[in-house]
């Protein structure tokens, strides 16, 4: 069989499964890339800064886009799921849904069907800290470039959408569609999610409006964001004076995650250098159990620690409260000082671990191992490989090498049939 003929998929369309998708390709191997959401970019796409260059993730991922467009070898479909695989290696069969976006290729992205939309509906990318019309743009840099409709926010019988449209590129009636493809191989990039901070009882997120977790975090503070990158607190948008940043909020702990999610310390160190630039004299408490930063991110570390404002307290919250003007009592333990802390912020942010994404999916079933914390383990059956968080925590650059990786194990599958 011809490369063309040996057919790769990857399901994931994140940093990891670009990655993956793009190096197996790009050596002439015919690839499948799929994506459950409307647009690539995964996780990656919603941070303000990233390691190891805190840039925005517009340079990383604009990069992935100009190597995707040209690719003759690579076939994107987003909005689009795997619901089984079945069959052996080299002949594994996947079944496809696409489900309907009632927007097609015909669009330019002009958004004259914003303007006369009457409906809005809480916008997920931002972690409904705003909203959007019923018909939105998934993200700022979203691939395709293609709007899209949320049909359970329409009111009924509502086509302002259709008739403001120019270029045909709305369809109301757009059908879900099941595929069933051959291929030889499959990558598993499915990645990962923030653990729901709602189990954290103590912790009061979401019953405390100034309680957010770190992806909250990296949205207030992105330019693409719901405030345009100011840093404010929910509850009346104004910027903090006081920020807790709260470690291992639900990792290291046999209730939760037993494990170490290994760059949540790092997310809050970059975090608080966001606050420390937007206000130079807001005071900064950072509650942990490690700080773990190892490696060439050692230094950033350090830097960071130096800060003259920013409080280091070993310790775990046992408790958050409210005062009546919305500001926050963090009850804690200080290990290094051996007593008890109470102290009054206006924000704190929760460093939730990283919790695996494929946990669920309906193709799992009998045909994909899982270890017990709901990462993909090593030994599959022949023809299935994995990828970056997928497998395990990691950060992106580490993710990036993965997926090359994994990327060649599969090509190395093809090679020996």
């Amino acid at each position: 069989m011809s490369n063309q003929e040996k057919k790769i998929l990857v399901i994931g369309g994140g940093i990891s499964g670009m990655s993956a998708a793009l190096d197996a390709s790009e050596t002439g191997y015919s690839v499948i890339l799929i994506e459950k959401r409307p647009s690539l970019g995964g996780r990656v796409s919603r941070f303000h800064q990233y390691f190891p260059k805190l840039c925005p993730p517009m340079c990383g991922l604009e990069i992935n886009y100009k190597r995707i467009r040209p690719n003759k070898n690579l076939q994107v479909l987003t909005s689009t799921e795997a619901l089984k695989i079945s069959g052996e290696a080299p002949d594994l069969k996947v079944t496809l849904k696409t489900s309907p976006t009632y927007v097609n290729h015909k669009c330019t992205a002009c958004g004259d069907c914003v303007d006369v939309c009457p409906s809005e509906r809480p916008d997920a990318f931002n972690f409904g800290m705003n909203k959007t019309r019923a018909i939105y743009l998934p993200q700022q840099m979203a691939y395709p470039n293609r709007f899209v409709i949320d049909r359970k926010h329409c009111p009924e019988g509502c086509d302002k959408c259709v008739v403001a449209c120019n270029y045909q590129a709305i369809d109301l009636n757009m059908p879900a569609k099941e595929q069933e493809i051959d291929v030889s191989s499959v990558i598993l990039a499915t990645g990962w999610k923030p653990y729901d901070a709602k189990k954290l009882t103590h912790l009061g997120f979401s019953k405390f409006p100034n309680v957010i977790n770190n992806i909250m975090m990296e949205r207030l503070a992105s330019l693409s964001g719901p405030t345009q990158g100011v840093v404010v607190r929910p509850s009346d948008k104004k910027p903090p004076k006081s920020v807790a940043f709260i470690q291992c909020a639900g990792s290291r702990d046999e209730n939760h995650l037993p494990y170490c999610s290994s760059i949540c310390c790092l997310a809050s160190l970059k975090q608080i250098s966001y606050v420390r630039a937007q206000n130079p004299e807001a005071e900064i408490y950072l509650f942990y159990i490690d700080i773990r930063t190892p490696g060439k991110y050692e230094d950033f570390a350090a830097r960071i620690q130096e800060d003259p404002k920013l409080k280091l307290i070993k310790g775990k919250v046992a408790k958050i409260t409210e005062t009546a003007d919305g500001s926050l009592v963090m009850e804690a333990e200080d290990i290094l000082k051996g007593n008890k802390v109470h102290i009054e912020v206006d924000m704190a942010v929760l460093a939730t671990g990283m919790e695996p994404s494929i946990a669920g999916q309906s193709f799992v079933g009998d045909t994909i191992k899982l270890d017990s914390s709901g990462f993909i383990q090593e030994d599959q059956k022949a023809g299935i490989f994995s990828a970056g968080v997928a497998k395990m925590p990691l950060d992106v650059s580490s993710s990036v090498i993965d997926a090359s990786g994994a990327a060649l194990k599969a090509i190395q599958n093809l090679r020996s049939d």
